[in-house]
């Protein structure tokens, strides 16, 4: 079952003597919260660069916290890959150096969970900017690793980004978006079909449309 929202990519107001905060207002952060209230000590993946108020927001509300910042993994793993490759004598049988085998190798060397770990990933908007092979694999892990009636927060781009932001949460509301460099470049647009063709396997979705051309989904297993 999929929802779509309308959310309004704006800044909260302040109350009375207290300072705004700059950020983005994430309607799909506030679900995300919403469905974790109740847990108690659970377990969460961050799949972006460790952000000390992400994990202190996170860890006060009694949950253990585990971070891999994915697309700096994979960079890593590609320019380990292609020193390896230069190293090799000319005529040396490189093996099978297809997207998808080279997905598969990288697949077995990150995210090594037993199945059920976690009760909530937040997934950013990653997807956006795998090829097709890793980003099909990295969705199937990460379906494998969330616990029945875990969530799934992802972010998606309605057209290709100019800009490449980081995230991090300020307040249970807010998300601070930081521009940084990245090695890679978007890939996609996802279309609705395909996001859910991704979350099959999960009971219900929600998706928040931001008026800054992004996509918040909630993806409840």
């Amino acid at each position: 079952m999929t929802a779509v929202a309308v959310a309004n990519a704006s800044v909260q107001p302040a109350g009375p003597g207290i300072a705004p905060k700059s950020g983005r207002q994430s309607n799909g952060l506030k679900e995300f919260l919403w469905q974790l209230d109740g847990i108690g000590r659970g377990h969460l993946l961050d799949l972006g660069p460790a952000r000390q108020t992400t994990i202190t927001f996170f860890i006060e509300r009694g949950f253990k916290v585990y971070t891999e910042d994915l697309l700096a993994t994979w960079k890593n793993f590609l320019d380990e890959e292609a020193q390896w490759l230069k190293s090799l004598p000319v005529g040396v049988d490189r093996g099978d150096r297809t997207p998808g085998t080279r997905a598969q190798r990288f697949m077995e060397t990150t995210l090594l969970y037993p199945d059920d770990t976690f009760d909530a990933v937040l997934l950013w908007d990653i997807l956006d900017y795998l090829d097709s092979d890793l980003m099909a694999r990295l969705a199937a892990r990460i379906t494998s690793l969330v616990r029945d009636g875990g969530v799934v927060f992802a972010m998606f781009h309605q057209r290709k980004p100019e800009t490449f932001h980081r995230y991090r949460v300020l307040d249970g509301q807010n998300l601070e978006l930081i521009p940084a460099s990245c090695p890679f470049q978007p890939q996609r647009v996802f279309q609705n079909r395909e996001i859910s063709n991704l979350f099959c396997r999960y009971r219900s979705s929600k998706m928040f449309v931001g008026r800054d051309q992004i996509r918040e989904g909630l993806f409840v297993k």
